[in-house]
């Protein structure tokens, strides 16, 4: 029995209940994990999309890692090259390079300030910091809204 198409545009795992509606792993989250994983170390496509998995990281599609790699690799983040020392066919191998080295660097510290900025808006300390960043104004602390919907502390005009 053939196995009944995705509609187009459909999510890869649009008909699996336990991963529909999850977060996935796209974008320049999908670049950035793929740079941390190339950071000293060379790997192929496959190796990559493997360990991705088994770190537990958010649902993606595989096809997505490679289009990715070739993205990065004409953005000037990776460079490939063919790996014929094992027996068998020649593998394309990925490895980081000085722009990717860069790009990385820059979104692990958006990355950071962005977890400290979601645990201060629920008062988690930040990560080995001595506590919020800015602690949320409790619901007293917020000023109630003005009878005539103006929530500016001016008074109207």
């Amino acid at each position: 029995m053939a196995e009944p198409q995705r509609p187009t545009g459909a999510r890869p795992d649009a008909g699996d209940p336990e991963t529909a509606g999850a977060p996935r792993l796209h974008g320049d989250l999908l670049t950035t994990s793929l740079l941390a994983l190339l950071r000293g170390w060379n790997a192929y496509g496959y190796q990559l999309a493997q360990r991705l998995r088994a770190c537990g990281l958010p649902v993606f599609d595989q096809g997505t890692v490679y289009r990715t790699l070739r993205q990065m690799e004409k953005g000037g983040l990776v460079h490939s090259f063919w790996d014929t020392s094992e027996s068998g066919p020649a593998r394309r191998m990925y490895s980081l390079t000085a722009a990717g080295e860069a790009f990385l660097t820059g979104w692990l510290d958006a990355l950071d300030r962005y977890q400290r900025f979601l645990g201060s808006l629920w008062g988690f300390p930040p990560p080995g910091g001595a506590g919020p960043v800015n602690a949320p104004m409790s619901p007293a602390a917020t000023p109630p809204p003005a009878a005539d919907g103006n929530t500016d502390s001016e008074p109207p005009e």
